[in-house]
Formats: structure tokens, sequence, C-alpha cells
């Protein structure tokens, strides 16, 4: 417990209701829904918290949010932290499996439900309470604050880089924190250093001008069968990827890196039970682990399929098209269009040169060095929050983000810490937060400011 407990929940209940407006508006980007009405939401919630803030909306895209907060007279104005964060959201479907209005924030059993609670709202409003109760507590903050705040998250930030390179001078900053960061399920928090980089892609074939009788499969081939004979040469039924000058591409890791993923606690159990898994983790058939997985090792998953007739009852047709979007999570050796590269040769060299294969996302990875001095601020700064047991730094986490850019244009390091818990779902139904880890995040940023500062 420090010193700054009472007076950082008492900041979070005072903003409480900014929180819940801010929830309220439906900020999909996907949809273009709510962007403009949000980042300018946003920009005002700054400058109600005693920041200068700027609109900038002239490289395409949605609108980038520029943030800034002077060092307090006590304060050290040589030094800078800056807080990434993103104001859109994931669509809200399927709605029927809510069981609140996802635009309507609603207290159940001490947790706020509601779209883009825990992803991300919460954690950029933790970051502007954490200002404003230090400034009431102190008469001025211990270093300069900076913001950035983008509206495209959701959509894989197509255009971040051209306002991190344009704006390179406007975000300059020493350190910066990232967007999330959540507890585990031995409510343990858990520090990010890093992201693993994603190529997303959407692969496609015809295979007749029109949907045929399904009498002529005596003779005639469709798309659905044809797509997934083509998915299943990607990766074998034994979960390994079988494109060939794949694995090649991956930088092993360093030995203080292998260290701290040897050192990561994984819970199998847990994550059994919080997705209610009926089928065993893949890595029971890989030659590395469960923590290793997530943390070292680039993934390649389908998530969709789209073929044919999925109405009720019986169709019997030969599918003309059929369509599959396939994820592919990367670290440090891969990039984007590198893989397209050899899915292409693959899929040409296995007779598959029909299927059609586009790039729709592509996020580079990013590890901060974690010998940085700034990994020990923010360790010590949530141990004081946490518990010297309490607080887990991994190397990366096992999700998306584009941190590239910052490390590339703004040559920062980077750590994740939010206000999620384990059963936050974010990007599900009943998105969640526990109040409890609310006030706590925002009593960590306090702290974490002060040891940065200082």
């Amino acid at each position: 417990m420090t010193h700054y407990q009472a007076i950082a929940k008492e900041y979070a209940d005072k903003n409480m209701e900014e929180l819940f407006n801010l929830l309220r508006i439906e900020t999909v980007s996907a949809q273009g829904r709510g962007i403009r009405e949000t980042s300018e939401f946003v920009s005002r919630i700054i400058q109600d918290a005693g920041g200068e803030s700027e609109l900038l909306d002239d490289l395409g895209g949605h609108p980038v949010v520029y943030g800034f907060f002077k060092a307090g007279e006590q304060g050290d104005a040589s030094k800078t932290l800056l807080f990434y964060n993103h104001y859109d959201v994931q669509p809200e479907d399927p709605i029927d499996e809510w069981q609140t209005a996802p635009f309507e924030p609603t207290i159940i059993d001490d947790k706020i439900f509601a779209r883009g609670v825990s992803d991300n709202k919460a954690n950029f409003m933790s970051r502007i309470v954490a200002i404003q109760a230090l400034v009431a507590s102190e008469g001025g903050l211990p270093c300069n604050v900076k913001f950035f705040v983008e509206g495209e998250e959701e959509i894989g930030s197509p255009n971040i880089d051209l306002y991190l390179e344009k704006y390179a001078d406007k975000f300059k900053a020493d350190v910066c924190i990232w967007e999330s960061g959540s507890k585990d399920s031995e409510e343990r928090m858990v520090i990010s250093a890093g992201v693993k980089g994603i190529a997303y892609f959407e692969a496609s074939v015809e295979s007749a001008d029109i949907d045929i009788h399904s009498s002529q499969a005596a003779v005639i081939d469709n798309a659905a069968w044809r797509l997934v004979h083509a998915l299943s040469t990607i990766r074998d039924v034994n979960h390994n990827i079988t494109i060939e000058g794949f694995k090649e591409m991956r930088i092993e890791p360093t030995e203080q890196e292998i260290e701290n993923v040897a050192n990561f606690p994984y819970n199998k159990a847990a994550t059994i039970k919080t997705y209610g898994l009926k089928h065993p983790l893949i890595t029971e058939q890989l030659p590395y682990t469960a923590e290793e997985a997530l943390i070292l090792y680039p993934t390649m998953t389908i998530s969709g399929l789209l073929s044919g007739y999925t109405g009720q009852g019986t169709k019997t047709v030969l599918p003309r098209k059929a369509m599959a979007k396939i994820d592919v999570r990367l670290v440090p050796g891969y990039e984007p269009e590198t893989v397209y590269e050899v899915m292409r040769a693959h899929l040409d060299k296995q007779g598959f040169q029909d299927v059609h294969l586009e790039l729709l996302t592509g996020v580079k990875p990013f590890r901060t060095d974690i010998s940085d001095d700034f990994v020990a601020d923010v360790i010590n700064s949530a141990k004081e929050v946490y518990g010297d047991d309490q607080v887990i730094l991994e190397l990366n986490s096992a999700g998306t983000g584009p941190m590239f850019g910052f490390g590339q244009y703004l040559d920062v390091p980077i750590l994740g810490a939010g206000t999620g818990w384990v059963k936050s779902g974010a990007h599900a139904p009943n998105e969640n937060i526990r109040i409890a880890d609310y006030y706590q995040g925002v009593e960590h940023i306090m702290v974490l400011l002060k040891t940065f500062a200082s």
C-alpha cells in the first residue's frame, strides 16, 4: 500500500462518470462509427485535466490526439514520459451474448461492463486520473507527460507510422508507457516489454461461375475443398508450420531473454478453465513449452472460414467460392511482407496458384531491451502497489500493437501496464474490468511518474 491509495480512489470516483460517458460513445473503427466524436471528446478530457491538446488529422485515417502536461514547479522538466493509448474499440458482435447493453456501462459485482472498458478506454482514463490526483496532492507533476492517442489500433494502425515520422519532435520523450496490461490467473500484474507483430491475410478461391448441384461432386471439385486442401498444407495435424523458409526467419533470443521466459509462470489449468477449452494445448505436440510459444515463437492460425450453404436445414450445392482469414503472429525476424512472400511461394509450389492471397494488415514485432533502467522503474513502482511477489515482467505479450514505430521514430523503451484482469474479455462479449483494479491502476501510474522523475 502506498500513501497514494486514498487519493487515487477519490479521483477515480470523481471521474467515473467521465469514463462512463467515454464508454457510451460507439467508437468502432472497423465501421467508422463515433470516430470524430470520440477524438474530440478525448481531446477535451485532456484539456479539462489541465493539459494542452491538439487533433492531428492531416495524414489520412482517423485523427490522432496529442496531449501535453508540463512538469510542476518542483518537478523535473528535463524528463518526459509518453503515454500511448487508443480510443477505438472492437465491434460489439455477437450482441445476443452480452448480458448488458454493450455501450451502456453497467456495474455488476464491483465490475464495470462495457465494450472498450478494458481495451482501452479505462487505461486511458487511469492516466488522466493519476495526473489530476498528483497535481491536486503535490501541486504539480514530477515530470512532463505527453499523450499519443490514436483511433485505428483495432484495425491494425495503418497510418500510425506516418504520424510518428512527421510528428516525431512533437511526441519526443524519454520513455513510453503502453496501453495494455492486466493481472493473470494468480492475480499477478503482468508488465509487458514488447508485442508480437501480425500478418493478417485473406485467402480465397473460385471454382466455377455458379454454385452447382452437389450430384456433380462425382466429377467436379469445389471451392470449399480446394481451399481446405490448400490450408492443410500450411500447418500439419500436429500444429507444425510447414511453409518452407518460414521457421528460418526467426531471430534466436538472447540468453537474458531465454532466462526471462524460463522464469515466466504459466498456469495451464487456469487457461483451460478460463476459456472452457475442449482440446489439449497445441504445445503438447510441439517441441517447445507453452511459455516459449506465447512469447518466443510465431503462430499460424485460421480466424474465419466462409463457403457454401450454412443456413438451417439442407441445401445440396458445390460452392463456387471459399474464403479464409489467416492470422500470423510475428516475433523478431519476421516482417509482414516477407511472410506474404514465403506463403505465396509455398502455395504456388504446392499447386495452389489459383488461391488468391491478400495481406490485409501488417504490424512488425517489437521488444524493449529489458536491461534498460526504465524497466526497473516500472517493475519497482508496480511492486509498491501490487506487492513484491505479485509483479511479473514478460518479454513481450502474445498480442499485437504498433510498438515498432515508436521504437523506430521516437527511440524509447516501452513497457505496458493497465487495469485489466484475466477475465476482462477484451474483444469478447461482456468485456469488463474490476473497479478495484482500476483504482490500483491509477495508483500505479502515480507512483511510476514519481519513480521515473526521481
